[in-house]
């Protein structure tokens, strides 16, 4: 009986590490885990890796020995840190352990570099000042749809500093369309990713599957930020509307 292999990815907030996992989900043929240790009450990437990957176990918040005794012999769990020092509590006796850092390409020496058997260049982001860590809100938003001009508009007052100083945007949004979009946004980097997501579209009704957000950065007005995003939220007949004009356009 082999033991899992782990594949553990660190990096600062915002510096590629579920990118570079992504793709090596696409590359690879033996069974795949992958778990993310303290997502809570919003887990965007654990949700994300689900939609896109259906055949990867997604797993959180579970103690260590649980979650690598579910898994089946020879697959490879990948797992995602911020922090090295988060590491050590997870990691349990396995055949094979390989620890990645994704940084910046201008951070030359750093607690990354001394943990890491791998460097791989990341997003080029200021690293954020370690005696004022960012605050993180999330915002459940599964059922909402939200009018795509109205979403554009509060992503935009974000970027902008409207709520305030913000590192890190990244949800799961329902459109009036039926399909889910994943949004991101890295402070450093130029626009905002939106990624359809290869998921069926949701055309009866308010959508029952899981969306939602989480903001990071520091000086946050979540209560504005709550409202602004409920202003541009469709309400029922709206969006009972929209969902009778694409059901005639699709093709019986």
């Amino acid at each position: 009986m082999s033991s899992p292999a782990v594949i553990a990815v660190a990096g600062p907030c915002g510096s590629g590490k579920t990118t570079w996992i992504n793709q090596s989900l696409k590359d690879a043929t033996a069974p795949l885990s992958y778990f993310y240790s303290g997502l809570g009450r919003n887990p965007v990437d654990l949700m994300r890796i689900g939609y896109c990957f259906p055949s990867v176990q997604v797993m959180s918040d579970l103690p260590a020995p649980q979650v690598f005794s579910s898994l089946p012999d020879g697959a490879i769990i990948y797992v995602e840190l911020d922090f090295p020092e988060l590491f050590k509590p997870l990691l349990p006796k396995v055949r094979f352990c390989h620890q990645v850092a994704v940084i910046p390409p201008h951070l030359q020496d750093s607690a990354w570099h001394q943990w890491a058997d791998q460097i791989i260049p990341g997003n080029d982001i200021a690293i954020p000042d370690a005696a004022k860590p960012p605050e993180r809100w999330h915002a459940p938003l599964q059922g909402q749809v939200f009018d795509p001009a109205s979403l554009e508009v509060v992503l935009t007052e974000l970027m902008e500093g409207a709520y305030g100083d913000i590192h890190r945007v990244k949800g799961i949004f329902e459109m009036p369309d039926g399909q889910a979009l994943y949004i991101d946004f890295v402070a450093g980097l130029e626009g905002v990713e939106y990624t359809e997501l290869s998921i069926p579209r949701w055309l009866e009704g308010r959508p029952d599957r899981w969306s939602g957000m989480e903001v990071m950065g520091n000086n946050l007005q979540p209560k504005i930020i709550s409202q602004t995003l409920l202003d541009g939220c469709l309400a029922d007949e709206v969006i009972a509307y929209y969902q009778q004009q694409y059901q005639a356009l699709s093709p019986v």
